[in-house]
């Protein structure tokens, strides 16, 4: 019954869509299917909205329609059957569609750049949500005195959730190098370059480096040149030559800029954006968590909020944790705060069925479907929300609350708090939703707001 009704829902989405044959490309993220259609006039965005089960719509690059997590999965396997079997999705038309995304108007280089970086970390987000899970909650299990902390369960539950960020940089290289359109192997090789033991051996201007100076940064800075210099070489290798010239120059090229020039400079960025971030929050307080909280969720509209993980990475390979990551998750408190008052104040059956339907994610810390399904489309719910975030992450700032990983905001995230700040944690979510149920009943919402919600 279940796939029937994802089934249901894919072709609905694609009858307002204009049909398979208007499918150049699709894809799908943790709640959204991103779809760049042939011809964007034919699409009714509009109806699309309306449709049961679609929780909202972002006109960018692509399309990309909201249906939450778990059920995007579902209903994008039952969209792709029905584009397959009305023969209307060529892969051929791949790098069309890729340059059309480039060459929208509106898409500047700085936009361009900062979605390609979150293109780098948004597949990995699933390992770094397992791994930080399974690292928070063994600690927990260890500290709350459950298991011995050198029993071998413990040993094998540590070496499973930390493997990953030991070898995080041959990941982030892997995908770096693709998204610039270089081979995922000599992105993996480049982020050796950066955290292979060996380094400790080489004596450069009188300093001897260290394995992992310059972190992701780094990692970054050494994907993307190794594979714009492999695009580069290849031009001028003959065909019969290039598999073995290209990668060797391009590796050797890259290993001596790297040591010379990205390990160094990679370092000293990290220093600069993590002792900021720092000395920011020591200094503003609680003042510079409440802006930093309530200037989160628009960045989370135009989806360059996944562009701080190389951030949030870096604070923890720096300092060892994270103070940042609780402020910001203050923003999909505060929306489920307003959720909340507007699923009380409000009498339309469309509106509390969609809200009933975006609240456990929100709670999980997937706050898009309310986001985009809610209170962005009423618009001052979206402010009152804001309001609410910036409430939470003072809180946070005030009692330097961080993590010991990344993964998903809201209650999961208590499983990485750092060990003694949980409880506090839990209170700064409930004050952010608090802020955002009183800002929201009190000031943001009226019934007559919600006329699409008829």
């Amino acid at each position: 019954m279940a796939g029937e009704n994802n089934k249901i829902l894919a072709e609905k989405i694609l009858e307002q869509l204009g049909g398979a044959q208007n499918i150049v490309n699709y894809t799908h993220c943790m709640t959204r299917l991103r779809v760049t259609p042939r011809d964007a006039s034919v699409i009714n965005t509009e109806e699309l909205k309306k449709v049961d089960g679609v929780l909202g719509v972002v006109v960018e690059e692509t399309l990309q329609i909201i249906l939450g997590p778990g059920k995007v999965n579902k209903v994008t396997e039952a969209f792709s059957k029905l584009i397959e079997d009305a023969g209307g999705f060529n892969l051929k038309t791949k790098a069309a569609s890729k340059k059309a995304e480039i060459n929208k108007k509106n898409a500047t280089p700085f936009k361009l750049f900062l979605r390609k970086i979150a293109g780098i970390f948004i597949p990995l987000i699933p390992a770094l949500v397992a791994s930080g899970l399974i690292t928070g909650i063994t600690k927990a299990i260890v500290q709350a005195g459950w298991l011995a902390g050198d029993s071998q369960l413990a040993t094998i539950l540590s070496v499973i959730g930390s493997g990953l960020f030991g070898y995080l940089g041959i990941l982030v290289g892997t995908n770096a190098a693709k998204e610039f359109g270089g081979s995922p192997a000599l992105g993996a090789i480049a982020g050796i370059l950066i955290i292979n033991p060996a380094v400790a051996g080489i004596h450069l201007f009188g300093t001897d480096l260290l394995p992992g100076r310059g972190g992701l940064i780094g990692v970054l800075f050494a994907a993307i040149f190794i594979a714009l210099v492999e695009k580069q070489v290849r031009k001028y290798v003959p065909t019969s030559l290039d598999l073995f010239i290209t990668p060797t120059v391009a590796l050797l090229l890259t290993g001596i800029v790297t040591y010379v020039v990205f390990m160094p400079l990679g370092g000293l960025i990290s220093d600069v954006i993590t002792k900021g971030l720092t000395s920011l929050l020591d200094i503003g307080g609680i003042v510079a968590g409440f802006v930093l909280g309530a200037t989160f969720l628009p960045l989370v509209v135009t989806g360059l909020h996944q562009g701080l993980t190389p951030i949030h990475l870096e604070l923890i390979n720096t300092i060892g944790d994270d103070p940042l990551l609780p402020i910001l998750a203050m923003g999909g408190a505060a929306q489920v705060g307003a959720a909340f008052a507007i699923y009380f104040k409000t009498k339309k059956t469309r509106l509390k069925r969609a809200i009933a339907g975006g609240l456990p994610a929100g709670i999980l810390g997937i706050g898009e479907p309310l986001i985009f399904g809610v209170t962005l489309p009423l618009g001052r719910p979206f402010l009152t929300a804001c309001l609410g975030a910036g409430v939470g992450g003072a809180f946070q700032a005030a009692f330097g609350v961080a993590t010991i990983a990344v993964g998903v905001s809201g209650i999961p995230l208590a499983f990485l708090v750092v060990t003694g700040q949980v409880l506090l944690y839990l209170v700064g979510l409930l004050i952010a939703y608090a802020a955002g149920f009183i800002f929201t009943y009190l000031f943001g919402f009226k019934d007559e707001m919600a006329g699409e919600f008829e």
